[in-house]
Parts: structure tokens; C-alpha cells; sequence
């Protein structure tokens, strides 16, 4: 009995895994096409941006990357049965998410506020400003919720193997949202002009 649940457990986190990799690839492509039809957009007017992009994108870009680095050594941490270690790494990872959102928000002011860049203006090349970062802001929010779980899994008795796979999934979650995070921000800089 004890083996074919372990055999069902298996195969349901290999379907999940499956799922996950499945939606990476989705959020990418989605991203590809944003990036291609900002491209499209551009090119037909014959000009990017036309604005510099408020140096909260930058700070906001070594937040997320500190962040990767803690779920890095969260995921280590549970490797190595550190499970004290891995909940504090967690708990920094969250909160650099946070701060990253923040940044970002703050970001927006400094457009809308300071800069005068709105999401609706004449050169709809700057709306995809707030559409890039929008739209992975809405995963940060959803990656935020994984890690959540995560912590909270933390907290209580469950097999090494699942905590692990657990790590696994928002550590693939994760990594992607900083890669993206950072194709977008250099997409944008080589199209502020």
C-alpha cells in the first residue's frame, strides 16, 4: 500500500512540474508578443520611448536579483535539512518580492507624476512601459502566493521530498520572473530613444 502511494505521489508531482512548465512557456510567449508588437508599433512610427526610464526600474532590477540569490540558498538550505535556515532565506526572498513591487509602484509614480508619462498619451510606444511591468508585476503577485505556501509548508511536519519539490517549482517559478524582469528592463533601455 505504502509503495503505490508513493508511486501516485510521483506521478501527481510529475504532472504538476508538467503544468508549471507548461505555464512558463505560456508567460513567455505572451512576453514575446508584447515585445513584438511594441516592436511593430515602434517601428512603423520610427521612435521608441521617447522618455528615460526612472531609475526605480534599475533599483528594482538588483532587488529582484538579491532575491534569486536567497531562494538560491533557501533551496540549498532545505537540501541540507537546514530547515531553520531555509524559512529565514524564504522569509528574505518574500520580502525582497515585496520590495520589488513597491519599487516598481514607485516607479509608476515617478512616470506618471514626475515625468508626466501616462498610460494613455499620444506616443502609445510608452503605455507598453506600464504593460511590460504591469503584467509581470500580476506574476511577482502570483509567485509571491507560491512562496507563501511555501513558507507556510515550512512550518509544518511534511516528507522531505515534498518540501523539496516544492522548492523546486517556486525556485523554476522564481528564476524565470527575474530572468524575464531583466529581458524586459534591457528591452526598454535599448528603446528609450
Amino acid at each position: 500500500m505504502k509503495g503505490q502511494v508513493q508511486q501516485e505521489d510521483r506521478v501527481n508531482l510529475g504532472a504538476k512540474k508538467f503544468n508549471m512548465w507548461l505555464f512558463i512557456f505560456t508567460s513567455f510567449m505572451f512576453f514575446a508578443a508584447l515585445s513584438s508588437g511594441f516592436i511593430v508599433y515602434s517601428g512603423g512610427k520610427g521612435h521608441g520611448l521617447d522618455v528615460i526610464l526612472p531609475h526605480a526600474f534599475r533599483y528594482s532590477t538588483v532587488v529582484i536579483i538579491l532575491s534569486s540569490i536567497t531562494l538560491y540558498l533557501a533551496s540549498k538550505a532545505a537540501k541540507q535539512l537546514q530547515f531553520a535556515k531555509q524559512r529565514l532565506f524564504l522569509w528574505v526572498t518574500f520580502f525582497l518580492g515585496v520590495a520589488f513591487l513597491v519599487i516598481q509602484i514607485y516607479a509608476w509614480y515617478i512616470l506618471t507624476y514626475k515625468m508626466g508619462v501616462y498610460f494613455v498619451n499620444p506616443n502609445a510606444s510608452r503605455t507598453f512601459i506600464y504593460v511590460f511591468s504591469g503584467m509581470h508585476l500580476l506574476h511577482i503577485i502570483a509567485a509571491l502566493l507560491v512562496l507563501l505556501n511555501v513558507i507556510k509548508a515550512t512550518y509544518r511536519n511534511i516528507p522531505q521530498v515534498r518540501n523539496l519539490f516544492k522548492m523546486e517549482m517556486l525556485s523554476i517559478f522564481w528564476h524565470f520572473l527575474d530572468i524575464m524582469w531583466i529581458y524586459l528592463y534591457v528591452f526598454l533601455l535599448l528603446n528609450q530613444y
